[in-house]
């Protein structure tokens, strides 16, 4: 077996944050204490701050959420969906889902040109590639299990908002990079676009969004559905060719679904079912790599990552011919993730050899486009709670378009449809008829927020980022602490992999292990590299009870400690 050497990746515990005094925190480790883990300092810290302020998981997880909304805004929202998977200090295991929803006037084809050729900028920016939003309804729905008021919780994010917050640098790079979206995507002047170029350090005040809270923290959730809010959304579709209508707004409800429970290795996995494809991915994966025992292996190993390429191959094409909203197709789940039917896909596979995509699915020509568009939030507190949350505009910035008056990004989640039969969505994801456009349909996602039991007792809060990279990524977090005995830090930033059946392409980040990659190449793989693979947020518990929470190096994400 060859030994797999590789740099670390941004492993140090504390980086000293450039725009404020607050620490970037990547690592902490703590006893009877809550953490938050969150793609920006700030967020964290206003979880943070609820829970020294009395407040459990749950309340901290939708201040986190608000807090993003504010600090994070190509990704954190109020004007997107997502997806919470949870477990409360008596047992109780649950699933909310807020995910997005077609517009009453939603059709399959409305993404199709003259010719049936589809249009992909209509599915991916401007208002037609809005979907209704979820996340305010889901931050309520997540209230019956929370200790403090909603107008304390979104306290955090209406400070930020209002007095506004220096941005780092990745953050001005960003808002630079899509400022031609926003001046293309807006016919009103935004606070993300100004004369000369952002940079570090620069100060971002958002009036608009701060005055949009304060009217969610008086009137509650039925301001954002049916207030002025509502009548800014409406306002701003009006302004374009958006399809989003009144009764869209008022009709919209949080779903609370079963979690998928499996069980790997002595552990239960809670995931989230359909309409996300990650839980069932997740259990997918899991379940035929453990054919071939990943615990044999080293992390990264040639053998070790050929194993869980194909394993993601064969879910990834039963992504694309079975997996979309429950509630508009025959739900698939038990057959899908049955040792019967997965030895049967398993039978296909040839070690040191690439399994040919062809024979474990429908082939259709598949370009692709990524992004780290998504953003998690996850966290225990000190009453044995715990909640993973990964919440989503789809695209950095979602549609590009910002509510006049209101101050957020509306998202543009229809491209998660199947806008057409074989055209990929901006992810390279091939869909089928299961995920077609159908008004008040959920749009299938990547999402995989997860927890890991062992004795029935929280072992790992676990998610990502990324598109569909989300359950490949929570894949491997999962098998480096249970099969390859790593340490959470590591599980974390070690380089990652991904495969989605098309393209017939494995990407790695740059720093993947040389050897690996050759090896995989003589076997008939081919790779691509890229800069970075998702932003893992990850919290494990030892058997010592002590916590050990880690956010990911590849962002300026950060931990906050009770």
């Amino acid at each position: 077996m060859k030994k797999i050497l590789y740099a670390s990746f941004l492993l140090s515990i504390t980086v000293s944050a450039q725009y404020t005094d607050i620490n970037i925190i990547k690592e902490v480790k703590v006893k009877n204490k809550g953490v938050v883990v969150s793609a920006h300092p700030l967020a964290s810290e206003a979880g943070a701050k609820i829970l020294r302020q009395g407040g459990n998981a749950f309340d901290a997880v939708i201040a986190t959420q608000l807090a993003l909304a504010v600090v994070y805004p190509q990704a954190g929202n109020i004007g997107g969906g997502g997806f919470m998977v949870a477990t409360t200090a008596e047992g109780k295991k649950i699933a909310l889902d807020y995910r997005e929803t077609a517009p009453s006037k939603a059709s399959f084809d409305m993404y199709w040109d003259k010719e049936g050729n589809a249009n992909v900028d209509l599915s991916q920016n401007g208002r037609l590639a809005v979907g209704v939003p979820g996340s305010i309804s889901g931050m309520f729905e997540t209230l019956k299990y929370a200790k403090l008021p909603f107008s304390k919780l979104i306290e955090p994010a209406i400070d930020l908002a209002d007095k506004g917050f220096a941005i780092t640098e990745q953050e001005a790079g960003l808002l630079n990079s899509h400022k031609a979206d926003f001046l293309k995507n807006n016919k009103n002047k935004t606070v993300f676009v100004k004369d000369t170029d952002w940079k570090i350090g620069d100060l971002l005040i958002q009036k608009e969004l701060a005055e949009t809270l304060k009217r969610i923290q008086k009137s509650g959730e039925k301001e954002f559905y049916q207030g002025k809010t509502a009548d800014l959304i409406l306002a701003e579709m009006k302004l374009g060719n958006g399809i989003v209508q009144s009764q869209d707004l008022k009709n919209y409800k949080t779903k609370e679904r079963k979690p998928l429970v499996f069980d790997y290795k002595g552990h239960q996995i809670v995931s989230m079912p359909f309409p996300s494809s990650g839980g069932v991915l997740l259990a997918q994966m899991l379940k035929m790599s453990a054919y071939e025992d990943l615990s044999k292996y080293q992390q990264n190993s040639t053998e070790a990552v050929q194993i869980m390429v194909e394993a993601e191959r064969r879910a990834y094409a039963d992504r694309a011919e079975y997996m979309g909203d429950p509630d508009f197709i025959q739900d698939k789940t038990a057959m899908l993730i049955s040792d019967e039917y997965l030895k049967s896909r398993w039978k296909s596979y040839s070690p040191k050899l690439a399994t040919p995509s062809k024979d474990v699915g429908n082939i259709i020509n598949s370009n692709r486009k990524e992004s780290t568009e998504t953003t998690q939030v996850s966290i225990l507190d000190k009453f044995g709670n715990a909640v993973s949350v990964t919440t989503t505009l789809n695209g950095l910035y979602g549609s590009k378009t910002v509510v006049s008056g209101a101050g957020f990004f509306l998202n543009n989640e229809m491209d998660d449809f199947s806008i057409k039969p074989g055209v990929p969505n901006m992810f390279g994801a091939v869909g089928g008829e299961a995920n077609k456009i159908e008004p008040g349909k959920r749009m299938l996602s990547s999402m995989t927020p997860t927890l890991v039991l062992k004795d029935n007792k929280v072992k790992i809060v676990v998610g990502t980022p990324g598109g569909t990279t989300i359950p490949t990524s929570v894949f491997q977090a999962i098998v480096g602490v249970i099969d390859f005995k790593q340490n959470t830090n590591f599980s974390v930033n070690a380089p990652k992999f991904h495969h989605q059946w098309l393209p017939e392409i494995v990407t790695v980040e740059k720093n993947f292990p040389s050897a690996t990659i050759k090896d995989l190449e003589k076997m008939g793989y081919k790779i691509d590299k890229r800069s970075q693979i998702g932003r893992t947020e990850m919290i494990l518990i030892d058997d010592n009870k002590t916590v050990h929470a880690v956010a990911d190096g590849r962002g300026d994400d950060s931990v906050g400690v009770e």
